[in-house]
């Protein structure tokens, strides 16, 4: 099963400890972990449910493409890392 883990910047906002789901997908995945930390839902997704500008979500070290749909792909020992988006000028 997946694991998901939330940056230690995350949770500074929202304590969320990493966990273990079911999941085909990182939707699936990080909907599964909402159902343990359900504020976290709101932090990370904006109201459409799609990934907020300021959080990236890697899969196995690799940033994710797909931020709206959160369509790809993960295994059943694939790691999902959120964190947040750094910004510079």
């Amino acid at each position: 099963m997946p694991r998901v883990v939330f940056a230690a910047a995350v949770q500074r906002h929202v304590p969320a400890p990493p966990v273990t789901v079911d999941g085909a997908c990182v939707r699936d995945a990080l909907e599964a972990a909402f159902v343990h930390t359900p504020r976290l839902r709101g932090y990370v997704l904006d109201d459409q449910a799609h990934l907020r500008k300021h959080m990236s979500v890697y899969v196995d070290g690799v940033a994710i493409r797909d931020r709206t749909e959160l369509s790809e792909t993960v295994t059943s020992n694939s790691e999902i890392y959120v964190l947040q988006a750094l910004s510079g000028g």
